[in-house]
Order: C-alpha cells, then sequence, then structure tokens
C-alpha cells in the first residue's frame, strides 16, 4: 500500500529526531572530554539520508584550512554537504533565532552574520578569520540566496570579505551542487515561507541523486581582490556544470 505524503512527512520526521538522540548526547561526551566530535557530521550526513538524498561526490574535498564557495539551491544543501566535507557555515544572524533549528546549527559551529550590520561587519570578519586560523573548513554561500539550479545567480563579492586579504594558508574550492532531474522541484525559489518549502520536500516520495562536484581548489592570493576571487570560482562552479547559465558576475 503507497505511503500517503502526509504519512512520509511524519515518518522522515521521526528518523530525524530519532538520529538527533543519537548525535546529541555523544557529541556532548565527546566534547566532555575534549575529543573532536565526528557526531555533527554524523547527524547532517543521516539527515540528507534520510530526506531521500543519494549523494554523489565527484573530485575531492580538502578537509582544512579551505573555504568552500557553493552554489545553493535550498535548505538541504548544508545537511548534505556537511555530510560529505564536515564543514560550518556562514548563515544569516536571524536562523540562529528558529527554535531548534538555531541550536542545531550552533552544535555544527556555525557563524551567524548579520549583513546590513555595516558597523559590525569588521567583527564579523575577525570572527570567520579566528574560525578559519583554528584550520576549520567553511562554506559559504556567496549567491546570496537560493537560486532555480537552471541559472547560476552572480557571486556577491561582498560576501568574501574575509578573503580580502587571505588569511595565510587557506585555499578556496568552488562547488557545485546539483539534484539532477529533482532540482526543479525541490529548489527553494520565490516567496514560498521555509516551513512550506521544508514540508514540501519531506512529502516528496523516493529519493533523488545529489551530486557534489568539488572542483580543483585554488590559492586566492592568485587573484586581486575579492571580486577577481568571486569571478574566478564561479567561472569554475559553472563550468563544473556546463548546463548552468551564464550570467553577468
Amino acid at each position: 500500500m503507497p505511503i500517503g505524503p502526509d504519512i512520509r512527512l511524519c515518518l522522515r520526521l521521526a528518523a530525524i529526531i530519532l538520529a538527533l538522540l543519537v548525535a546529541v548526547p555523544t557529541h556532548l561526551l565527546w566534547r566532555l572530554l575534549r575529543l573532536p566530535s565526528p557526531w555533527p557530521k554524523w547527524f547532517l550526513g543521516a539527515m540528507g539520508w534520510i530526506i531521500g538524498a543519494r549523494r554523489r561526490v565527484i573530485g575531492t574535498p580538502l578537509r582544512r584550512d579551505v573555504v568552500f564557495l557553493s552554489n545553493h539551491l535550498s535548505w538541504m544543501d548544508i545537511p548534505i554537504l556537511a555530510g560529505a566535507n564536515g564543514s560550518a557555515f556562514v548563515a544569516k544572524a536571524e536562523v540562529e533565532h528558529v527554535p531548534i533549528v538555531g541550536w542545531l546549527c550552533t552544535l555544527n559551529r556555525t557563524i551567524f552574520v548579520r549583513r546590513e550590520d555595516r558597523l559590525g561587519i569588521a567583527g564579523q570578519i575577525n570572527q570567520l578569520r579566528e574560525a578559519l586560523a583554528e584550520t576549520w573548513a567553511i562554506t559559504i554561500f556567496p549567491e546570496g540566496t537560493t537560486s532555480d539550479g537552471e541559472t547560476l545567480l552572480p557571486f556577491k563579492a561582498a560576501l568574501l570579505a574575509v578573503l580580502d586579504p587571505p588569511p595565510p594558508g587557506v585555499l578556496v574550492q568552488p562547488v557545485r551542487i546539483d539534484y539532477g532531474d529533482a532540482t526543479r522541484e525541490l529548489a527553494w525559489v520565490g516567496d514560498e515561507p521555509g516551513l512550506d518549502h521544508a514540508k514540501r520536500a519531506l512529502r516528496r516520495p523516493g529519493n533523488f541523486t545529489a551530486t557534489l562536484h568539488f572542483c580543483d581548489p585554488f590559492d586566492p592570493r592568485d587573484f586581486p581582490g575579492r571580486k577577481a576571487i568571486a569571478a574566478e570560482a564561479r567561472a569554475r562552479v559553472a563550468a563544473a556544470g556546463g548546463d548552468l547559465a551564464q550570467a553577468p558576475v
């Protein structure tokens, strides 16, 4: 007997909660013992699998001293990417105050930024630089919003202030995310509320292939400023998915 969309939603939510009940206590125990915790990455990877993503990785993600610059399709990009590269993320400050979600983000060392806070930009950049100095891997979505997956939006150089000038030893690795035939259905575009989009994705039957194409990394010091870094990263992401339409940088 086929499973209805609402039952599928409930089953997936129950599975996510179960994974959370496993990951959080063990993560806190690892932290108490001052051990590097693999549990945030495990939980996010499990979450990606629960929502139906079957990850396909092309290329080799760097593990440390790296800023990943990725196109952005949906909130699902975060668990899918983190399950592959163990990265922390840069997110809008509002996310920190979303019940449960904000707390979960802190477990994965998310760095919250307030883009409209021009007076606090220097402090936010220092926070990112400190994270990179601790050899974190950080992911930034330089489009600044989600796209339909068919058009690659301009990469906003303003979001790459942490790379101007680049911290010592840090490389940039562009990433292209592609949901294949499910891209149009799963991309989060328009004015759809986040909760509605999450419900729609969790109700979707079946699985989908989420391809993560990790492009060759490059040294940002070889490029004159953040605009050139953004242009180079965008060109590599576009080349990795030759079907992505070109738009002005």
